[in-house]
This record gives structure tokens, C-alpha cells and sequence, in this order.
């Protein structure tokens, strides 16, 4: 039997200023949008749009991905919860059982690919003056390479974790076995910290530590994978007669990372839904064969049909 490589991941929070804190999950968002604007940049210059279209854009993308991320969790995997706790949708606190500040803890990708291409339909009509799938073909390209940052936000978190396992691929996550509390509850140590530290490094703790198993590192299985996504859309987009053909980029965009995100969900803890209900599949494989037959459509279309002018 294959064991763990026995790499326990303990991370800091983020980057600790003295005054300020800048989390890794929020810097690699941040990197994500930045990447995005930049890769966009240069697809614009490259069609001759006027660059002060781009700031628009830059928005209504943001907005799209962060308020469809939520709401896509809140919908399709945490809704028995939310309906009572309408608040908390768009505010960062939990008011019950006490008044704690909680982050935005839940966002869907399947809920931000919905919101995004909403939004690129308002913005192809009323901004841009394009077809939907001028804009889809081309903002997929950063939507892929923000994909993979994101993930590795989620690695940072240790959130979207995978099942047990002995491969030699497995990590043990320290805080997802530990929340904080529990963390200075068991060491008697009142910073959270120095707590998770003290189970990592010492050894009267070795008891707590040897309590942690190692489980598959799923976001990193995505977002390496995104890597490949990207770099197929990138090449398709600046080496061939990809973009000439409407919705192919788009429709191989859904093709490839929700069939990334179905595979991956195979060795992928839980996270709620509806899939008790359908059975058979996860939450997000259920919603992944709709994008994934879609992008299908969207390739047979852009193949049968003429290239068009850019």
C-alpha cells in the first residue's frame, strides 16, 4: 500500500502587515482580477476595441463572479440554511448562536459561470455592441487563468477538500481537522496560532497530530488541471482561427473545466446540495452536465458554421 508523503499543511493566514492583514484567499483573488484585466487588455488591443471599454467590463466581471458565486452557494448547496438566515447571505457575520464575523464563507462556480454570462449579455449590448459570444469567446481566456488562483485560495483555507486517503499524494489538513477553537481548547494555548503550531511541533501534542489524516488535495488536482485549460484556450486564441469560429472557445471553456470539475468531484468530500435527493452523483457533478452538454452544443455549432469576420 502506497502511504501519504506525511506533508502537514498548517498555513498562516496571510500576509501579516502589523496593521493589516491581507489573507491569502483575498490576495489570490486580487491576482486573479489583476491577470484577468491584463490578458484582457491585450485581447482588446489585438481586436482594435477602445480600451475604455475595458474598465466596464473589469466591473460587471467582478460583481458577476463574486455575487453569482454566492448566491450560487447559497441556492444549490446551503439553502436549508439560509432561508433562515436571509442576512447573512451578503453580510459577513453569523448573528446565531452568537455574534461572530465569519468572512464570505460559500462561494459556487457554477453559480459565478450563470452570473458571468448574464452579465456578458447586458454588456455585449448595451457596451460593447457585440454578439454574446464575441465577448464569451474571448473572456473565458482570463475566467480560466482566474480559475486556477482561486483554487489555490482554497488550499490556503484548506476548504474543498477530498476523502481520506494512502496515496502518495495525500495531505493532512490541520485546520480542517481543528477549527480554532477546538485548536486552543485542546492545547490550552489562547492564540489559535500558536496552538496549531504547538500540535505540529510539539511533541505532547503528537497524540492530537497523528489524529489528522491525510486526504486528497482536490483543489490543487483542479487547479493544476485549470493550468491546462487555460493554456489550450490561450493557444487556440492567439495561434489559430479559433476565434473566428462563434462559441467555439466558449463552448470548449465549459467542455473542459466542468468535465476537470466532474472527474475531480469523484474524490471530493461532500459539500451538501441536493445530492441526497438525486443520488448517483454529487452536487457539483449534477451541476456540471449541463455546462458540460452545453459547451458541447455550443463546438458542433461553431464547427458546422462559417467563420466569421473579427
Amino acid at each position: 500500500m502506497t502511504h501519504a508523503l506525511n506533508i502537514i499543511w498548517n498555513p498562516s493566514e496571510g500576509i501579516d502587515l502589523g496593521f493589516f492583514m491581507i489573507r491569502y484567499y483575498s490576495l489570490m483573488f486580487v491576482i486573479a482580477f489583476g491577470l484577468g484585466w491584463y490578458l484582457m487588455k491585450k485581447i482588446f488591443e489585438r481586436e482594435n476595441e477602445p480600451i475604455d471599454k475595458l474598465d466596464s467590463l473589469f466591473v460587471w466581471t467582478v460583481l458577476a463572479t463574486l455575487i453569482g458565486a454566492r448566491l450560487g452557494h447559497v441556492l444549490f448547496y446551503d439553502w436549508e440554511y439560509f432561508r433562515n438566515h436571509l442576512l447573512e447571505i451578503f453580510l459577513p457575520f453569523k448573528f446565531e448562536p452568537k455574534f461572530e464575523f465569519t468572512g464570505f464563507q460559500g462561494l459556487a462556480s457554477h453559480g459565478a459561470a450563470i452570473a458571468i454570462i448574464i452579465a456578458m449579455y447586458y454588456y455585449s449590448k448595451m457596451i460593447l455592441k457585440r454578439p454574446l459570444l464575441w465577448i464569451l469567446d474571448r473572456v473565458v481566456i482570463p475566467v480560466a487563468s482566474g480559475a486556477i488562483f482561486v483554487r489555490l485560495g482554497n488550499f490556503f483555507n484548506s476548504e474543498i477538500i477530498g476523502h481520506e486517503t494512502t496515496s502518495a499524494f495525500g495531505i493532512r489538513f490541520l485546520h480542517d481537522k481543528y477549527s480554532k477553537a477546538e485548536a486552543v481548547n485542546a492545547t490550552n494555548i489562547p492564540n489559535p496560532k500558536e496552538a496549531y503550531n504547538a500540535i505540529v511541533t510539539d511533541p505532547k501534542f503528537a497524540d492530537l497530530l497523528a489524529q489528522v489524516p491525510a486526504k486528497h488535495p482536490t483543489q490543487l488536482y483542479e487547479g493544476f488541471s485549470y493550468i491546462f485549460v487555460f493554456a489550450i484556450l490561450f493557444f487556440l486564441y492567439w495561434k489559430t482561427n479559433a476565434r473566428l469560429r462563434s462559441g467555439y472557445l466558449f463552448g470548449l471553456f465549459l467542455v473542459l473545466l466542468f468535465v476537470v470539475r466532474f472527474v475531480v468531484e469523484f474524490v471530493k468530500e461532500s459539500q451538501g446540495g441536493f445530492e441526497n435527493e438525486l443520488g448517483i452523483f454529487s452536487t457539483g457533478q449534477w451541476l456540471s452536465i449541463p455546462f458540460i452538454i452545453i459547451g458541447l452544443f455550443f463546438i458542433i455549432r461553431a464547427k458546422r458554421n462559417p467563420l466569421v469576420t473579427s
